[in-house]
């Protein structure tokens, strides 16, 4: 078990190479606050990317090393290390629940998870908060070393408004774990319905959030109303990124590209001439199709878990399943070759064709962030 909170938050800080230093902050009396203005800088130019692999036989494969991966970065091969195993690294947790929205309905599921929140968290030195969100996330409990004093706000929460603002919450999950020790590794235990409902806080500003910090999530999910996977739908249709007067126009570009008009142009590049990115299209082709599922969406493309459940029982099932995942997770990393601002497309696949594997599939680069040295590659 000590295994697992290693990884229970790996991808998450492998840190002491990259992220920048954070300075902790006191926590404050729980308190309902607004979601966190996000902002998005990627301050190290190492990348972890967690890689869980299984055989045909679905069972885990051991013993691999970095001559057994091949990795790509929008389509350009990359130079990667196996990070080595780090059981002893502090662990940062935050369980984030619905007790919004249809999540009324499963909060008697949370009351006798003591046992195994013990066992997710293990031996080593650890602190753990309870967020629970409606239509805006705030703080149950603060983060404690006392894993119980989680346990048990978790057995008591209160029912909250009809709101679902899963992203929103996830971006609040992060803004907190900035307050923690660097050193900590970094990890969201997500449970709430499929469908976000009422965030501000977009997809890839939650998935570029934990990229940032190199935070896992790992989301356990029952299903939202038909109705809110209709609204959710219509919410999340893809923006064009190009301004009415013209791709390359500054002029009535989207808000996003204000600061940055070279991702501005890396999108139009991406309209008007395929061929030059054709790995980052393909993949963003196929990410569309996990937008209306939130929940999903937002542990795969951070390279955690999603697991569903219905009740109490499956819920367990699912976290036992986990705890026996999350140890036997691969570590790779590297420092990207052409670090482009923007979406970059990460793809693992086995030196041998024999293998199964799960991995980050996304991380982003500002325009602001260090360049990479040709002499450290």
């Amino acid at each position: 078990m000590m295994r697992l909170l290693f990884t229970l938050a790996l991808f998450l800080s492998s840190a002491a190479a990259g992220n920048a230093q954070q300075t902790p902050r006191q926590q404050t009396a729980p308190q309902r606050s607004d979601p966190p203005q996000v902002k998005l800088t990627v301050r190290s130019n190492l990348v972890m990317v967690p890689v869980f692999v299984t055989g045909g036989d679905g069972n885990v494969i051991f013993g691999l090393n970095a001559e057994d991966f091949t990795l790509t970065d929008n389509g350009v091969p990359q130079s990667i290390s196996v990070e080595d195993d780090t059981d002893a690294q502090p662990l940062a947790l935050a369980v984030v629940v619905e007790t919004g929205g249809a999540g009324a309905r499963h909060l008697e599921d949370y009351r006798a998870l003591d046992s195994i929140m013990d066992a997710l968290v293990g031996n080593v030195e650890h602190s753990v908060s309870v967020i629970a969100f409606d239509s805006a996330p705030h703080t149950i409990q603060p983060f404690t070393p006392i894993t119980d004093q989680a346990s048990r706000q978790l057995a008591n929460l209160k029912e909250g408004d009809g709101g679902a603002a899963i992203l929103d919450a996830v971006a609040f999950a992060v803004d907190q774990l900035r307050t923690q020790p660097a050193s900590y590794r970094r990890a969201i235990l997500l449970l709430s319905e499929t469908i976000d409902q009422g965030s501000e806080t977009t997809l890839d500003d939650a998935v570029h959030l934990m990229s940032d910090t190199n935070t896992a999530i790992y989301s356990f999910a029952f299903s939202s109303t038909r109705s809110a996977v209709a609204h959710e739908a219509s919410k999340f249709d893809d923006k064009n990124p190009g301004p009415a007067h013209g791709c390359f126009s500054k002029k009535g570009a989207d808000s996003e590209y204000q600061g940055h008009y070279s991702r501005q142009v890396l999108d139009c590049i991406s309209q008007l001439a395929p061929p030059l990115r054709l790995a980052t299209m393909a993949f963003l082709a196929a990410r569309s199709s996990l937008k209306v599922k939130t929940a999903e969406s937002i542990a795969e493309l951070a390279g955690g878990e999603f697991f569903p459940f219905k009740n109490e029982k499956d819920l367990k099932t699912a976290l036992i399943a986990l705890s026996n995942n999350v140890p036997n997770y691969y570590v790779l990393s590297f420092r990207p070759t052409t670090p482009t601002p923007g979406i970059h497309a990460l793809q693992v696949t086995p030196a041998r064709h024999l293998y199964a594997m799960k991995a980050r599939r996304e991380y982003w680069i500002d325009d602001d962030a260090p360049k990479s040295d040709p002499a450290t590659n």
